[in-house]
């Protein structure tokens, strides 16, 4: 299994380098790094005393990895999921903030694992993900990465500027959809059609 310096470092590669698109939440970033997380940890990288969208041109892609492991894996304690889960729910903590844990909670609930729908890995939650990975070991991660992929398309379903996300603009799987199934095992990839058919309505 990859470290999660490993994975960090793969999240960087799939986040890019700078973008400022108007449909995305986080609003500037770099290599996955927003301007407001930037803030938070205050971080002057030119030294001039205050934290710009400067300072984060200035961000490396090891510094990013650095911030994802301290900051999205380790500090909402996402190390104490099962092995499996990981991954994916580290991914998305990164693209959509404490999101990819509201939603792990809520696929737990669904599988009859009961835990606090909060965004936050407590004892409970924690106990909640050992137990739905030991009765489906081969499925949990999967089972993850598909409600990861229908969150994004509720979000273009009701957030017409973010669909540049999900859908590209001749009509195949945006980014989000593509990152959500590399998480997926292939069998359960929409296909091009379903993908098309579940885009269908959005203008």
């Amino acid at each position: 299994m990859p470290s999660v310096h490993d994975i960090a470092r793969e999240i960087v590669a799939r986040e890019g380098g700078w973008s400022d698109h108007p449909g995305d939440p986080g609003g500037q970033t770099n290599h996955g790094v927003t301007l407001a997380t930037l803030k938070r940890l205050r971080l002057d990288l030119d030294g001039d005393g205050r934290t710009t969208a400067a300072d984060l041109r200035r961000l490396t892609p090891e510094q990013a990895a650095d911030i994802f492991v301290q900051h999205y894996f380790l500090a909402p304690r996402l190390h104490e999921l099962p092995p499996a889960l990981q991954p994916g729910v580290f991914d998305m903590q990164v693209n959509a903030g404490r999101q990819a844990v509201r939603l792990l909670q809520r696929m737990l609930n669904d599988m009859g694992f009961p835990c606090a729908v909060d965004g936050v890995i407590g004892s409970r939650t924690a106990a909640a993900a050992r137990a739905a990975a030991q009765a489906a070991p081969n499925h949990i991660a999967c089972a993850y990465g598909i409600a990861r992929r229908n969150y994004y398309y509720a979000v273009g379903d009701r957030r017409p500027v973010s669909r540049a996300f999900c859908r590209r603009r001749d009509g195949g799987k945006g980014g989000w959809i593509t990152r959500a199934e590399s998480f997926i095992h292939p069998r359960y990839h929409f296909t091009e059609a379903e993908h098309r058919e579940r885009t269908k309505a959005w203008r």
